[in-house]
């Protein structure tokens, strides 16, 4: 069975209005082992509060639904959330989300002399220049994706 080659593309978004209430989750202190089990509740500290771990910046924050497969190299999958930040610089190298001519993606952004690229993490799509003509934006910088295991 041949799989679909997708894009990768924004479902929804969501940005915060405020910044986020606490949510506040039993953080465990120490590493948890991969190979012989542990008793970590005897290491269960303190709480943590996710938004305070994953967001820097919530008045620049928003999340993120995608769909396809154009950044599944860089662990990003159809239907992953992405926490984006608008506050952080976008520079070369960085997993970016943009607007090109009225459409939304996902790629990570090269400066390679005095050209931009949105490039994919799949090697069944490619790179993309943007060039003067295209209506390009930068939404923000990708800081963090939350998929199930």
């Amino acid at each position: 069975m041949q799989q679909e080659k997708r894009d990768l593309i924004i479902t929804a978004f969501g940005i915060p209005r405020q910044a986020p209430s606490e949510c506040l989750i039993p953080f465990v202190l120490d590493y948890i082992s991969a190979g012989f089990p542990s008793a970590a509740d005897d290491y269960v500290e303190n709480q943590l509060d996710l938004n305070k771990f994953l967001i820097q910046h919530p008045a620049a924050t928003f999340f993120i639904r995608v769909e396809g497969d154009s950044m599944i190299n860089a662990g990003i999958h159809s239907g992953d959330l992405l926490i984006v930040d608008r506050a952080v610089e976008v520079r070369h190298g960085r997993i970016v989300v943009a607007q090109i001519n009225g459409e939304f993606t996902v790629k990570r952004i090269e400066h390679v002399g005095a050209h931009t690229y949105l490039v994919p993490e799949n090697k069944n799509f490619k790179s993309q220049r943007i060039t003067d003509e295209m209506s390009f934006d930068v939404w923000g910088v990708v800081t963090y994706v939350i998929h199930s295991v």
